[in-house]
């Protein structure tokens, strides 16, 4: 064999990714063009143009103002697939685990402050229900994503969230069996989600967040909008103030979480610029959204913030405010929106 029939052998590349003269990843592999019904002709599924499914993604996905001509070169700057995510999170919860088993061998919960604990109940005991809700918009993004590349990134980070659900949930039990079987009932937690002041800014904005059905809209809401707001305030403000009330569990578990906040963070700002880079025109419609869902989770923030100042050692709400709006800021600059 000569060495040019060697070079046109190894040059060969699977049909699906094109004339691209390189052997496609193991990223790629399990990822491209898995969304075998975008922009298919005359319409997304093989079932009566006229079903509810067709006419949802016509008008939610295809219909977007969010477009560019191939979404299909994105990709997620940690190349993550379900292997590798499972893998990598494997670690995360080890290191979690860990630190439950260390507390509550020495039993921790036991030892706070009931003050703390009464701060607690109002801001630490109804966080299953926002973290809920950025889970389900998470999946709703996923499912309406234009390609499979951004898809693996929107449900990788709903499972994020699930994470963190399971541990508030874990360990407001071990609150309860420590200070009274109330922090656990679901009272506890719907009651102030439902009806006290403070939370209803953020309630508010989730709840319009999970109609807002445009796969853009719904992206920008929870990426560019909600999503850091909270966890600005949750993994870097509460993990603070729990530190600062000796609550070493709390504290060293959410600045875990910022881990997958600083992903998710990442392949948000590639998204963004990489839909900038092919149609400068969509920063007009993503500040068109912003200008909706900025606003609203400020408030949020906002509303949230005087719970902070009700811990034994508290934490005045400007300033709780004022650093989320500017970790807030780097990634809205890091995003060239």
């Amino acid at each position: 064999m000569t060495v040019a029939t060697r070079l046109r052998k190894t040059s060969k590349t699977w049909s699906m990714f094109g004339d691209v003269k390189k052997k496609p990843s193991p990223y790629e592999v399990v990822t491209g063009k898995f969304h075998y019904h975008f922009r298919r002709d005359p319409v997304p599924f093989e079932m009566d143009p006229d079903v509810p499914l067709n006419r949802w993604y016509l008008k939610n996905r295809e219909g977007s103002p969010f477009q560019v001509d191939d979404w299909e070169q994105f990709r997620d700057p940690h190349k993550l697939t379900y292997k590798e995510y499972i893998s990598l999170q494997k670690s995360h919860e080890t290191y979690v685990d860990g630190l439950i088993d260390q507390f509550e061998d020495s039993n921790a919960a036991e030892k706070l402050d009931e003050g703390w604990v009464a701060t607690l109940a109002g801001l630490y005991v109804p966080l299953r229900f926002p973290l809920h809700i950025l889970q389900m918009t998470g999946l709703y993004v996923a499912q309406m994503a234009p390609s499979s590349y951004i898809t693996n990134c929107s449900n990788f980070q709903a499972a994020d969230e699930l994470r963190r659900i399971q541990r508030v949930a874990y360990w407001t039990k071990v609150l309860a069996n420590a200070h009274g079987d109330h922090l656990a009932q679901t009272g506890s937690a719907r009651d102030p989600w439902e009806n006290d002041a403070v939370w209803q800014p953020l309630r508010k904005v989730l709840e319009e967040m999970l109609i807002a059905y445009d796969w853009g809209e719904a992206f920008t809401a929870l990426n560019l909008a909600v999503k850091p707001a909270l966890d600005a305030l949750l993994n870097w403000q509460f993990a603070a103030l729990a530190a600062s009330n000796n609550d070493r569990l709390l504290s060293q578990m959410f600045t875990e979480f910022q881990h997958d906040s600083e992903r998710s963070q990442d392949w948000t700002q590639a998204l963004t610029k990489y839909a900038l880079e092919r149609d400068p025109d969509l920063s007009k419609v993503l500040k068109g959204w912003l200008d909706v869902w900025e606003p609203k989770a400020h408030a949020a923030v906002v509303g949230l913030a005087p719970l902070f100042e009700t811990a034994p050692v508290p934490m005045a709400a400007g300033d709780v405010v004022s650093e989320v709006g500017r970790r807030y800021t780097e990634l809205r600059s890091g995003c060239g929106v």
